[in-house]
């Protein structure tokens, strides 16, 4: 059985985007995002819900299609409402059921990317379904936006594998989550 991997930019004070979806303070260079993007190439599959895939319009992605960024990675949206005029083959939207998770955590040919998304990452953890959290620490404050887990109900351990800091003060830090 594979892994979902929630690889994720976060603020020190645990948001991944703040009001209104504001990015702009997060790195996007440097030897910490180079190691993240080579990372990526190792999955073919990528999750996300239906927010995460919408905001990616804001950077090129088309209604439908894969994200030029995860090009080699099958698509899978959890969303109950997204609709498409015409779909790539390589984009599929799931309803948000934990059999689905579980059904693509056994075909899955790598582990599993999960993109963004505060809400699905806190359901699948909710749901002990999320594996490891590698978390791309920016040296940043925001106070107000999507939290990196949204709704959580209980508390859960975790056990650091990996961690690196880089020039421009980015950390990859990645733990196993003990359920």
């Amino acid at each position: 059985m594979k892994r979902i991997v929630y690889y994720v930019a976060s603020s020190i004070d645990g948001y991944i985007s703040g009001i209104n979806d504001d990015v702009s303070g997060f790195l996007y260079d440097g030897k910490g995002v180079e190691r993240y993007l080579e990372d990526l190439k190792a999955f073919r599959t990528v999750i996300m819900g239906r927010s995460t895939y919408e905001f990616g319009y804001k950077f090129g992605v088309e209604a439908g299609q894969p994200s030029p960024t995860y090009a080699h990675m099958m698509h899978y949206i959890f969303s109950d409402n997204l609709r498409f005029k015409s779909q790539s083959e390589q984009v599929v939207v799931k309803r948000m059921d934990i059999d689905e998770v579980k059904q693509l955590k056994e075909t899955s040919e790598t582990d599993i990317y999960l993109c963004g998304g505060g809400k699905l990452a806190g359901w699948l953890l909710e749901n002990k379904q999320l594996d490891v959290l590698k978390i791309k620490l920016n040296p940043l404050v925001i106070g107000k936006g999507v939290k990196l887990f949204e709704g959580l109900r209980g508390s859960y351990q975790l056990e650091l594998t990996e961690s690196n800091t880089y020039e421009n003060g980015l950390q990859l830090i990645s733990y196993s989550i003990n359920y």
